[in-house]
């Protein structure tokens, strides 16, 4: 006899909702990541901006070159603010899809260990089946002889 889980189904939903919960996490973690990298990009903009700015103030420069800078560098401190924010919140949500993943990784935790338990079951049930079977052969064998 085969071994038939009745819960395959759902084990299969469980996997399925793993699988997806894991993509979206990962999915948040790229964004965070890219983020990041924008970030930094935008820091070493600020830095090469003041740098040029400063190299700039050692020779006689126009106002409105001086005045360009600074919007320049006000222009990317407001950009790095936005992102920051948009970073903070990718980290709540990155704290909050791990908490999903988490319990649907227990779920089907849950329905790993019912098919464990239920195949061992089934398979020290075959093994019982069997031995009584050949038992059964032996003491036929012996009392014909």
């Amino acid at each position: 006899m085969a071994f038939r889980f009745s819960l395959a189904a759902v084990l299969v939903v469980r996997e399925n909702a793993l699988k997806r919960e894991e993509q979206a996490l990962k999915t948040i973690q790229l964004e965070i990541a890219g983020i990041a990298r924008q970030v930094e990009e935008l820091n070493t903009n600020i830095a090469s901006t003041h740098n040029a700015r400063e190299l700039a103030l050692q020779h006689p420069i126009a106002a409105a070159q001086l005045h360009s800078f600074q919007q320049r560098v006000q222009a990317l401190v407001e950009a790095k603010k936005t992102l920051v924010h948009r970073l903070q919140i990718l980290e709540l949500d990155r704290e909050r899809q791990m908490k999903v993943y988490q319990a649907a990784h227990r779920d089907l935790e849950t329905i790993v260990e019912m098919f464990n338990e239920q195949r061992e079951a089934h398979d020290r049930e075959h093994d019982r089946n069997e031995q009584k079977h050949l038992d059964d052969i032996f003491v036929a064998r012996r009392q014909r002889n």
